[in-house]
């Protein structure tokens, strides 16, 4: 009876993995046929080709696309699972870290508990390295990285898709037209997030909102929060959040990259009502936030949100208090909120001289000048709110004041 009993659960759980297929991360079983493919791709191939090389690739590709997989095939040969591959890369993106940064810092993390999963919800400002950042830190405390949530909409090209999926991302379906076929893809992802930290017991990152916030103003959209409970209609909302352990993390950057394509795009939204990317943007952005000068970049991890909550909306709330208040407030943010015409006179903000030191003031006075006038007078308003909304809103929740 027993046997018959666990191999009924067992072909439940394969059941259930199959249910997933379409927007899982490859599990280690699938590494090897994965990697062998991005390796006879030569779109793959092609676009390593002009990044590595990108004034050779193109009179020379012809010759430099077979070194390159050569060269890759040497660099992954007897890599058979996620977690392998997780160690061959991570010498990568630390050097990359190093290159695009004045030091990582990190706080919160005694609190999560090894061999527990949990469900990190956090402020999004890039598109790649929100989640990297949270894996950087995650993964030099000696903890499990996350699974990551990617909108499909960054997924054009199939080897994309790969090595995301490689890399433990699952996909968020968004350019999908239908009411019931936008219904049936949220219930799918729900009940995904839900088997990965109940019944995997992996950890799982998702942004507190779809699209970064290009304006500064980091706020967790309850309709994510409600998409969580889908699959569990029939209990509590509190008892199925709490059964998640949501983390609110706040990822905090001196330096945006992407902020003067960000104040462009606010910029014309204002004017005309709307914006339309151009081809390759995404992509554009992606690399100009992985390689971009950021600064010194702060991740930091709240306390497990488990009461104090019934709904979403109060979930939020919640959520929203612990990233704004967790996010690191940098020289910039001071300089870009006393040139701000939408600053708050009542909020008790000290001078920046009394927070930081002279030398420290003069670099960042200098960084600061330098993008403001590299940016059009027309976007200038655009740039300054993004660096100075975090101070408003950390001191507005601080003074007690509502959002």
């Amino acid at each position: 009876m027993r046997a018959t009993s666990f191999h009924r659960a067992l072909q439940n759980h394969e059941n259930m993995m199959g249910e997933f297929d379409s927007i899982r991360p490859y599990n280690n079983q699938e590494v090897p046929t994965v990697i062998a493919r991005l390796l006879n791709d030569p779109t793959f191939l092609g676009t390593l080709t002009r990044f590595r090389f990108p004034r050779l690739a193109g009179r020379f590709g012809w010759l430099l696309k077979p070194l390159i997989a050569h060269r890759l095939r040497q660099q992954v040969a007897g890599i058979e699972t996620v977690e392998a591959l997780q160690d061959k890369i991570e010498f990568y993106v630390d050097r990359t870290i190093e290159r695009a940064t004045d030091g990582v810092t990190y706080s919160g993390l005694e609190q999560l508990i090894p061999g527990t999963a949990y469900l990190f919800i956090a402020n999004h400002r890039d598109i790649v390295m929100d989640p990297a950042f949270v894996n950087y830190a995650v993964y030099h405390a000696g903890l499990p990285t996350p699974r990551i949530a990617i909108g499909d909409n960054l997924l054009q090209r199939p080897f994309v898709s790969d090595l995301m999926r490689l890399n433990k991302s699952f996909i968020v379906h968004r350019n999908l037209a239908g009411r019931r076929e936008k219904l049936a893809a949220f219930q799918l992802l729900s009940a995904y997030i839900n088997h990965s930290i109940r019944v995997d017991g992996q950890s799982i990152w998702i942004a507190q909102a779809e699209g970064r916030a290009k304006d500064g103003d980091d706020r967790t959209d309850s309709a994510i929060l409600k998409m969580f409970h889908m699959s569990r209609k029939d209990e509590p909302f509190a008892e199925v959040l709490r059964s998640l352990k949501p983390i609110p993390v706040s990822i905090s950057y001196e330096y945006d990259p992407c902020d003067q394509a960000k104040a462009r795009e606010l910029t014309i939204r204002a004017t005309t009502g709307s914006y339309e990317k151009a081809p390759g943007e995404d992509d554009a952005s992606i690399a100009l936030g992985i390689t971009g000068y950021k600064g010194r970049v702060h991740i930091h991890f709240g306390a497990p949100q488990l009461d104090g909550f019934e709904d979403s909306k109060q979930l939020a709330t919640l959520l929203d208090q612990q990233i704004l208040t967790g996010y690191r407030l940098f020289p910039v943010h001071y300089l870009a909120y006393a040139q701000w015409s939408e600053r708050c006179v009542e909020l008790d903000v000290p001078a920046i001289d009394q927070l930081f030191p002279a030398a420290e003031l003069a670099k960042a006075r200098g960084e600061w000048q330098r993008r403001l006038d590299a940016c059009p007078a027309e976007q200038r308003p655009w740039l300054i709110q993004q660096y100075a909304m975090p101070v408003r809103n950390q001191y507005r929740i601080k003074a007690g004041i509502p959002l």
